[in-house]
């Protein structure tokens, strides 16, 4: 089934528009689950077995096993249906958006969400956001051409039905997660200022003004829809943040301006020369004693060559050319590329909040720290949250 949102800004869905979100959410539940389950099946008894008698040994990685898969039926049936259910994710929220397109704008103007909102009019939105329909979202992110809040919306609603209701009520989950696992895994750490970078239209920046209400929280990204999409979705959740349009390889806020830099689901999106001069920023952003944070897919040095292969699909079928550079990248170097000592790297893993519950977290944010824990059997066990990032001491 689903997920019908919660908060205010959510457009209203006739019994036809529910109906054909629950299907499309099924049929991607069908897809990651039986189909998926029959291409590991494939992969185990007839792809790895080829490439073995082929090149005297099994996959090693998950470009090899992409390889060795490329041929097999189940593969191509897979991803097939795979790249079809994401257009129809977008199919099935798009008209919506477009006839509650005026009621939304209007909640623009009643909420005086431009005030939250700091856009630059002279920033130029890199190619792959403005020219790439990423995530096969047609137009993009930066597209204005339904109004001035429509791509947000729609990234909103599709969201939603893409993630089948594991993201929570508001597709909130991450940040609800991280932000309560970083509270009880370290109680004395109290943030005045938090930046949540890549935020699209902040849905997972908001748990960070609720974990830590005495903070100034803001959220920055490239495209203009999203932001004022989100700072109108945030007034109406009464959620005090502060929306800025910048490019995250150069951060328009003086150095040492905050506690925490977070971001989720983010990194991969960007191109490694980008990758890189984010982190050299969030070194620069943060005070010390404060912590960058990243959620992301786990590195394929993490991975097996199968569970590798399969997170990266993305990159080759999805309209994310950086995806796989990034998981193929060693997230504690990233870290030290950006002026973090290897001493202050931290890595964990972090269930889901709104599936195991708020003490499933506190139980994980009391396990000794483990760097260089294998992160694919703990994922492989349900909605898990794998982040990484460093401190700056000095």
């Amino acid at each position: 089934m689903a997920l019908q949102l919660q908060h205010s800004m959510r457009p209203q869905h006739s019994p036809d528009d529910i109906a054909r979100g629950r299907f499309v959410s099924g049929l991607r539940s069908f897809i990651l689950n039986d189909l998926a389950q029959d291409m590991r099946h494939a992969y185990d008894t007839r792809a790895a077995r080829s490439f073995e008698k082929l090149e005297g040994r099994t996959p090693q990685s998950s470009a090899e096993a992409h390889k060795a898969m490329r041929p097999d039926p189940a593969f191509k049936v897979y991803s097939a249906c795979r790249v079809h259910a994401q257009s129809m994710v977008w199919n099935s929220v798009i008209p919506v958006v477009v006839r509650n397109s005026d009621q939304m704008d209007r909640a623009v103007d009643e909420t005086n969400a431009m005030q939250q909102v700091a856009l630059d009019p002279n920033l130029i939105v890199p190619r792959n956001v403005e020219g790439l329909d990423v995530h096969l979202m047609p137009g993009g992110y930066a597209k204005r051409d339904i109004s001035q809040v429509a791509a947000g919306a729609i990234y909103d609603q599709g969201l939603a039905v893409f993630s089948m209701g594991l993201m929570g009520e508001n597709l909130d989950d991450i940040g609800l997660s991280m932000s309560a696992y970083i509270r009880a895994a370290f109680p004395d750490f109290k943030p005045r200022d938090i930046l949540d970078v890549g935020c699209t239209i902040g849905h997972n920046t908001l748990p960070w003004k609720l974990a830590y209400p005495e903070a100034a929280v803001h959220a920055v990204d490239v495209a203009a829809p999203g932001l004022i999409y989100g700072a109108t979705r945030a007034k109406l959740q009464q959620a005090d943040v502060h929306f800025h349009q910048m490019n995250a390889e150069s951060l328009d806020f003086k150095s040492g301006s905050f506690d925490v830099v977070f971001s989720s689901m983010f990194l991969h999106e960007l191109s490694a020369k980008t990758r890189a001069a984010f982190f050299k920023e969030a070194n620069r952003l943060l005070r010390p004693g404060g912590l960058l944070l990243n959620m992301e897919l786990p590195p394929n040095s993490q991975m097996g060559a199968f569970e590798g292969f399969y997170l990266d699909w993305d990159c080759y079928y999805n309209n994310e050319p950086f995806y796989k550079g990034f998981r193929d990248q060693d997230p504690r170097a990233l870290c030290r590329a950006g002026g973090f000592d290897d001493a202050d790297y931290l890595q964990f893993v972090v269930p889901s909040i709104g599936i195991y519950g708020a003490e499933a977290v506190e139980e994980a944010a009391r396990a000794p720290l483990s760097v260089d824990q294998e992160t694919t059997g703990r994922l492989a066990e349900g909605v898990q949250w794998f982040g990484f990032g460093a401190w700056k001491v000095a």
